[in-house]
């Protein structure tokens, strides 16, 4: 039972931070073709101009931030479940106690690349909207 345990949480914690990372590539590659092919000039509010350059980017942002914790999450829940089996085990095996460790902390490293990963992809972004916005200033100063 705790090892179809195991798979289960293994499974939902990569499979959610794939999908984080899907997101983070589906609004980043949307964001880059849509602000390369903006006219800035075109916009008579800043306001209105803010919100369509600064949209999906607040997602990006809150994947680069909480992906660490996720993958944290699953590797407590892979340290519990090794616990959990060297408690039921009488003999103790330092092997597979250790197999067990390195296999929980492979969330916390998807973890962290996906934040680095979205991270990136969000200060770029970020660089482009800025960029923009003294465009549209610069066009609106006289």
């Amino acid at each position: 039972m705790i090892d179809s345990i195991k798979l289960y949480v293994e499974y939902s914690i990569i499979g959610v931070l794939a999908f984080m990372s899907f997101i983070t590539l589906w609004f980043a590659l949307e964001r880059y073709f849509y602000l390369n092919t903006l006219d800035v000039s075109s916009f008579k509010k800043k306001g209105e101009l803010e919100n369509s350059l600064t949209n999906n980017l607040t997602t990006i942002s809150t994947i680069a931030s909480n992906a660490p914790y996720v993958g944290l999450f699953g590797t407590v829940c892979g340290i519990m479940i090794t616990f959990y089996k060297i408690s039921e085990n009488s003999t103790f095996d330092t092997n597979s106690v250790m197999m067990g460790l390195a296999l929980a902390l492979k969330a916390t490293a998807i973890g962290i690349l996906v934040a680095i990963f979205a991270t990136v992809i969000y200060n770029g972004l970020a660089r482009k909207v800025e960029v923009l916005m003294t465009t549209w200033e610069d066009l609106h100063a006289s």
